[in-house]
C-alpha cells in the first residue's frame, strides 16, 4: 500500500502555498490506524484562519473502480484542495476539512464504496467492513489532530458531497443524524433514501428505504432526529446520469423495486416523487432543481450551497 513506503509516522505533515495568497495552509495526512477504528488514511486540511468552528466533510469520489490504491489517494488528494461543494465551502468559511482516502475496488466491483451502497455495509470483516464507522472514527481522530494546532471544532459535523459521495451523505445521515449539523448533497440520480418501510406493496430495503435498517446497519432508525436535520438537496434538470441502471450502484432487484415505487424516469418522475416522500414527512429539507445545468455544479449552485450552510449553522 502507498503508506507503507512514506514516512512511518501517524502524521505527516504539508505546507501548501496557496498561489491566490499570501498565506499557507496545512495538509495533514493521517495513515491508517486500524486500532482507532479505521483501516485507511485520510486528509485533513486546516487554513491558516480559522473563520467557522465546524468541520467539513465530504467522502472521496475516484469515478471509477481500481485495486490500486494510489489512484484512490491521488484524487482524493487533489480533491481536497480543489473546488468541489466541501472544499469550495471550506474555503469560504475557513474551516478545516476532512476526506477520506477509502478505495473503490475493481475486485469486488459490486462493492460501491463510495455511495455507501448495500454491499457495502454488508461487509461483515477486513478493511472495507463498516465505512461508515470508520469516518466516525476518522472524524473523532481529527478533532484530536485538530486540537493539537489550537482548533476547536464542534461536535457535529457539516457534511456534503456529489454524485457517489452525494449518495453517501445522503445515506449516512439517515444512520447517524446525531453526527451532523447539516447536509448537502447533490448529484443524486433521482433516487434519495426514503424513511419508509414500502410504498404501496413494495417493501423498501437499505439503500432505498428502511425496512430492513435494523438488521442491516445495527441500529434503530431516528427517525424524528433524521427530519430535523437541515438538508440542502439538489440536481440539474439536464442531468442524465443515471446510477440506477448500473450494476455497480444497485442490483436487479432494487432496480425492480425502484422502478415498481418510484417510477423508470429519473427526471422528473422519480426526482419529483422522492422530493413529494420528503415533504408528506416533514424533512427539514431544501430541494433544488437548477435549469440549464447537467451532473455538475457552477457558481450560483456554490453560493446557494453557501447561503444555506451559513444559515444553519
Amino acid at each position: 500500500m502507498l503508506f507503507e513506503n512514506l514516512i512511518k509516522n501517524k502524521v505527516v505533515l504539508f505546507l501548501i502555498l496557496i498561489s491566490s495568497s499570501s498565506y499557507a495552509e496545512t495538509l495533514i495526512e493521517v495513515e491508517a490506524q486500524p486500532n482507532k477504528g479505521f483501516s485507511f488514511p485520510f486528509l485533513l486540511k486546516i487554513p491558516s484562519q480559522i473563520d467557522t468552528d465546524y468541520l467539513v466533510v465530504e467522502t472521496n469520489n475516484t469515478g471509477a473502480v481500481s485495486d490500486d490504491f494510489d489512484v484512490h489517494y491521488q484524487k482524493a488528494n487533489k480533491a481536497i484542495v480543489g473546488n468541489a461543494v466541501g472544499p469550495w465551502v471550506a474555503k469560504k468559511l475557513n474551516s478545516p476539512i476532512l476526506i477520506p482516502v477509502f478505495p473503490r475496488p475493481k475486485t469486488g466491483w459490486e462493492i460501491y464504496t463510495h455511495a455507501l451502497d448495500r454491499d457495502t455495509l454488508l461487509v461483515d470483516s477486513g478493511e472495507l467492513k463498516r465505512l461508515d464507522l470508520q469516518l466516525l472514527a476518522m472524524i473523532s481522530f481529527a478533532k484530536k489532530e485538530l486540537a493539537k494546532h489550537s482548533v476547536k471544532v464542534k461536535e457535529k459535523v457539516i457534511l456534503t458531497g456529489f454524485s457517489a459521495s452525494g449518495s453517501f451523505a445522503n445515506r449516512f445521515s439517515l444512520i447517524h443524524p446525531d453526527s451532523l449539523q447539516l447536509v448537502v448533497a447533490g448529484g443524486l440520480n433521482g433516487i434519495l433514501m426514503l424513511p419508509l418501510e414500502k410504498v404501496a406493496k413494495e417493501k423498501l430495503n437499505y439503500p432505498i428505504g428502511v425496512n430492513d435498517f435494523q438488521k442491516v446497519t445495527g441500529k434503530v432508525f431516528e427517525k424524528s432526529k433524521w427530519v430535523a436535520l437541515p438538508q440542502f438537496l439538489f440536481m440539474g434538470k439536464d442531468d442524465t446520469n443515471d446510477a440506477v441502471e448500473y450494476d455497480d450502484a444497485y442490483s436487479e432487484t432494487e432496480r425492480k423495486t425502484i422502478h415498481s415505487a418510484l417510477g423508470q424516469k429519473m427526471q422528473p418522475d422519480r426526482w419529483a416523487k422522492c422530493q413529494s416522500i420528503y415533504n408528506d414527512n416533514n424533512v427539514n429539507v431544501v430541494f433544488r432543481t437548477y435549469e440549464n445545468m447537467g451532473h455538475g455544479t457552477n457558481l450560483q449552485i456554490h453560493n446557494e450551497i453557501l447561503s444555506f450552510v451559513k444559515a444553519n449553522i
